[in-house]
Order: C-alpha cells, then structure tokens, then sequence
C-alpha cells in the first residue's frame, strides 16, 4: 500500500528567527512528518510596495502595516536556508520550500538542488514562474486553491512544455506539450496536484474533498490535498480517500504574532494528524473482502451451529421444534437448516448436541 507522505508546513511560522525556524524542525520531525515545508522569496519580487493584505492577515496582524512590510520581516536568505537544510539533515526530515520568484528557484533547485519543489496556490496562473521551475526538471508539488479544472490543465501545459525542454513558449505551445504524449509521459513523472482552499481557516463547507477525486480522475495524476481548516479530522479524511500527500500548516504556539499562526496546528495537534494517518493506512487494507488472521479466532465463538432444541429419539424426524441454532459455531452451518428438516435421527440426541 502506498504510504501518504505527509508535509508539515512551517512556511512563514518562522517569524524571521532562525532559532524559532530550527524549533519548528524538530517539532515536525518529533511529529513523524516525512518533510518541513518553508517559503523563499525575494519581498521585492513578489510583492508591491502597495499591495493590501488579505483580510485574515489583517486580522492576524493588524491593517496598519502592508503586506510588503509584513513579508520582508519573515523573509529567509540564502545564508539561513543553508542553516536549515544542515539542521534537517541533523534531524532526519526532508528540507523543502515553496519558490514565489524566479531567484528563489534558481537557489532551490540550484544552489540547494533540492529534491522537489513546490508551486503555491497564488502561483498557478504565473507561467513564467511556472515554467522556470520545469524547466530544473525537478518533479512539482502544484497546490491548486482557487482553480478551476480549466485552470490547472493549462498549468499543467506549461509545466510539460517546460519538461520537454521548449523554448519559444506560447498558449499553443503549452497546449499542444499537453496534448503531446511525450508530455504526459513527463506529467506523469513529475507532478502532484494538490486539491485546496485558500481560505485561512477553511470553512468545512467549502472544502469539497470530492474536487481532489475530481482532478485524479480528469488528469490521471497523483494528486493530494493541502490543508486550512481547524483541527486535524479532514486531512485524515483525505488520507482515507486516498490523498497521496496531505500537507498541513503547523506552529509552535497558536498565539504568536504572525499571518499564519491561528491557522495552524501546534506540536501536539500534529502529531495527532500524522499518527490518525497512519492508522487510517493501515486501517484501509486491500480491497478483497475475506477473513484476516486476528478475527479467526473468534469465528466458532461468535458463529452458532444446528443443535437440538430438546431430546431427539432415534428414528424420530428432525422438525423446525426439535432442531435450533446456537454458539458455539464448531458444527453443521445454519445454512443447513432446511436440508436437515424432514430427515430421520439416525442416534438419540441430548438437548443441545450438536446435528
């Protein structure tokens, strides 16, 4: 069975400390999670000077500030990202990040040449970032929160026009890399989709776990699930639809300053996550539906048997009065009732031997 590989997000739950961002480490690795996620990016880069926050980072952090002054503070350098990666490996746990600019992938997959990369949600429509990242040939996580299936598709054109190593891109272009079998060929490789919301917390109501069914079934790849909502009941749910990755926003301390914190699972709460996931694997099994090894046991005590209701005579006939079903299950089935009705005793019988 196909192991869920389970993402614990730090993200920017580092607030700009290095030593905060190490504790997150080892708070993943504590938790069983098989990688911690961080986010690179130059501010200059990703966002304008002017640009307003999201409402819920408005309400995490206050309007007065704006969005490029929040993201400078948790921005990571290349310097810090080295420090990380080195204490990952200390710890056993898989370094990744999300890159929102093309400089930030170049350290990824270059300097850093990191396994995986990840493209966020924000990201799904930013082809030149997008293809930037295909063409490292790294396999991609993609999240897809606020897409539509259109969407995703022609993002996924771009990333198998990146991989087939194009360079004259185009709306055609992408679209006929998609169409290509060669490109498929490559999706297939290296893509996971992510279904998710990018709402901080999720609703319940608007999660719609079907949509992650949805994708599998109209792009024929892995796909997984990232989550936002409060609490740890929905990406087990995931886990048991089959997500192949489930990727969930953690911190040390809800209550600490900072866009994400309130949204997020603490130490504890995460590895109650990792732990249901688990058990949600091994409890999914194969799909034949026959007797396991532990239930055989109990299978002559919780099943009955044909016995007799009260004295049979020898000679007499078994009737619906005489002949009655009860535990322990070591004898003649009750499926045998009615074949034995109307035969003759061929011994006498106690009340309750065995037919």
């Amino acid at each position: 069975m196909t192991r869920t590989y389970i993402l614990a997000e730090a993200g920017v739950n580092h607030n700009g400390s290095l030593d905060l961002a190490k504790q997150l480490i080892d708070a993943a690795v504590e938790a069983g999670a098989d990688a911690v996620k961080f986010q690179t990016f130059k501010t200059e880069k990703l966002v304008s000077k002017a640009a307003e926050k999201a409402e819920y980072q408005k309400e995490t952090t206050g309007a007065q500030e704006s969005q490029y002054e929040m993201i400078k503070k948790l921005e990571l350098d290349e310097d810090a990202h080295r420090v990380l990666i080195e204490h990952c490996g200390r710890r056993g746990i898989q370094f990744l990040s999300t890159p929102f600019d093309m400089d930030s992938v170049d350290l990824l997959a270059g300097t850093f040449d990191l396994p995986r990369l990840k493209a966020p949600s924000g990201e799904i429509t930013n082809a030149p970032l997008l293809l930037k990242m295909a063409r490292t040939g790294k396999p991609i996580i993609v999240s897809t929160g606020m897409s539509t299936l259109g969407e995703v598709e022609t993002a996924l054109g771009v990333l198998a026009y990146g991989y087939l190593g194009g360079d004259e891109p185009s709306a055609e272009a992408f679209q006929a890399a998609y169409a290509a079998e060669a490109g498929q060929r490559m999706l297939q490789e290296k893509v996971t989709l992510l279904h998710c919301t990018t709402e901080y917390p999720t609703p319940y109501g608007d999660v719609n776990l079907r949509a992650m069914d949805a994708m599998g079934q109209a792009f024929g790849l892995p796909v997984g699930y990232s989550d936002h909502t409060q609490g740890i009941a929905v990406p087990i749910a995931a886990a048991a639809r089959g997500a192949v990755l489930i990727e969930k926003h953690f911190t040390l301390d809800r209550t600490l300053p900072g866009p994400d914190h309130q949204a997020s699972l603490e130490p504890d709460e995460l590895k109650a996550m990792v732990d249901g996931i688990r058990q949600i694997e091994a409890a999914l099994g194969v799909a034949v539906k026959v007797p396991v090894a532990s239930e055989l046991k109990n299978k002559p005590v919780a099943r009955k048997s044909l016995v007799a209701a009260r004295a049979i005579a020898k000679g007499e006939l078994f009737t619906a009065e005489n002949v009655t079903v009860k535990r322990p299950g070591t004898g003649k089935s009750p499926l045998y009732f009615w074949d034995v009705l109307g035969r003759t005793a061929e011994r006498d019988y106690q009340e309750e031997d065995p037919i």
